[in-house]
């Protein structure tokens, strides 16, 4: 006789894995006592709830402790001796507001609370880690990181590609004898570090792989905001603030911006939301026509015929089926998009003089003065907490695991769960409802 099915099925298993049980008491020094005034340590059956929506008058559930979320913070009993303790440090991928703030934060965090002693970091990327690397690995202590988060970028260095030689890097791990590892990156960097962890323990070694996310596009699942995000909202408003005022004080002035968002426009979305100015917010997640009755040209003309300027704001991913498809990837296997601001920019100028219609148009790409921007304050704040959590999670035996913010608690998620599939703005949700308020551009630009 079969099982009846549960009401509701697993969709997510938030169950966060450990190299073994945690016995050695920790140097941080908390209380055990809730309301004693002394701050706490966080015990393993804390936890939050993942969905917090409910129904009125509806049925009560029984939750499903693999649904519930681990809290992030500092344990009372820690798996690793601090004395024993190699921990490296790697960034990988492109570059983003706020890496050196949490390098900072994950060696101070290791140095003053744990005492550990070495900590290294992996200069460019996975690749850092080969056996036949010519890249030497970088000694960390509080002095080299001083004041590195009033720079933008990373001092170690960052680079695509390395990371599908899980092997290898293992090998290399174990030279080094390293036992906590702290990859910080987006889907890619945390896809090679989930592979690593488990050719580690295959290989039946207690070594800890603690995932930082670090995604400009903000399009990782179940973290609510990457860090270098809202830095990045605040340049890309600046590039739109130029744009506007270029295309206001020209002869039907067309200013378009492009800013980083792959296959998720939430630098976008956010941008356009800060700036009333945008009038059109063109995203991967919401295709359109360019020509036709219903196209983007058509309603690009109205706005110009109507009120003599207007401010286009794409996502680099918007729109890549208009365009010839370049079959190509770049070193961390993702698909080498076609530009559309430059092939916009072009078919705008083109369109424009069939309808015998005189446009100036300013095109503004500042993806890389974005990307190499030191974090604002918020991003600051945040990539130091998100360092010392790591560093907690890590040295509690935790392992698989990236630290995440999710309904404003920061947590342990699964590296698994977290690369399940990518993070996209739902066109049918709030979010994109309000840009469209915002923007007051048509809600579908297709002919169909």
């Amino acid at each position: 006789m079969e099982k009846k099915e549960s009401k509701k099925a697993l969709k997510y298993d938030f169950s966060v894995p450990s190299l073994g049980k945690a016995k050695i008491p920790s140097p941080i020094k908390m209380s055990t006592v809730h309301g004693d005034t002394f701050a706490n340590y966080v015990r393993d059956k804390e936890a939050i709830l993942y969905h917090i929506s409910a129904v009125k008058n509806g049925e009560e559930q029984e939750v499903d402790t693999r649904h519930l979320l681990e809290l992030a913070g500092p344990r009372e009993k820690i798996f690793f001796n601090p004395a024993h303790v190699h921990a490296a440090i790697v960034t990988c991928g492109g570059l983003c507001p706020g890496l050196n703030n949490v390098i900072r934060a994950t060696v101070r965090c290791l140095w003053y609370r744990y005492g550990v002693r070495r900590i290294s970091g992996v200069r460019n990327g996975y690749r850092g880690l080969l056996p036949d690397s010519a890249f030497s690995t970088l000694e960390l202590d509080p002095d080299i990181v001083d004041d590195i988060q009033m720079k933008g970028g990373t001092i170690l260095g960052s680079a695509r590609g390395g990371g599908d030689r899980v092997e290898d890097i293992a090998d290399e791990i174990e030279r080094l004898n390293i036992n906590i590892l702290f990859a910080i990156g987006g889907d890619g960097t945390q896809r090679g570090a989930l592979d690593l962890a488990e050719e580690l323990e295959k290989r039946k070694l207690k070594i800890a792989v603690v995932g930082i996310p670090k995604t400009i596009d903000n399009d990782l699942n179940f973290i609510q905001r990457s860090f270098g995000f809202e830095t990045a909202v605040a340049r890309a408003v600046e590039a739109v603030r130029g744009a506007h005022v270029e295309a206001h004080d020209a002869i039907n002035g067309i200013g378009l911006v492009k800013v980083m968002g792959r296959e998720s426009g939430f630098i976008a979305a956010y941008t356009a939301l800060a700036m009333s100015d945008v009038n059109f917010c063109l995203i991967p997640e919401n295709s359109f026509d360019l020509e036709g009755k219903k196209g983007f040209l058509t309603y690009l003309k109205k706005r110009i015929v109507d009120r003599e300027h207007a401010v286009i704001l794409v996502a680099e991913g918007a729109g890549q089926e208009l365009m010839e498809d370049r079959n190509e990837k770049d070193l961390s296997g993702n698909k080498k998009l076609s530009d559309i601001g430059i092939f916009l920019k072009d078919k705008i100028k083109e369109y424009f003089k069939k309808e015998k219609i005189e446009v100036n148009i300013k095109y503004i790409d500042p993806s890389y003065i974005i990307r190499s921007a030191p974090a604002n304050p918020n991003d600051s704040i945040y990539c130091s907490r998100l360092g010392a959590h790591a560093v907690h999670a890590a040295m509690a035996g935790k392992t698989k695991i990236l630290i995440s913010l999710v309904n404003n608690t920061f947590v342990h998620v699964p590296i698994k769960v977290a690369v399940s599939k990518k993070k996209t703005i739902d066109i049918e949700g709030s979010l994109w409802r309000d840009v469209l308020e915002n923007t007051r551009q048509p809600v579908k630009m297709k002919n169909e």
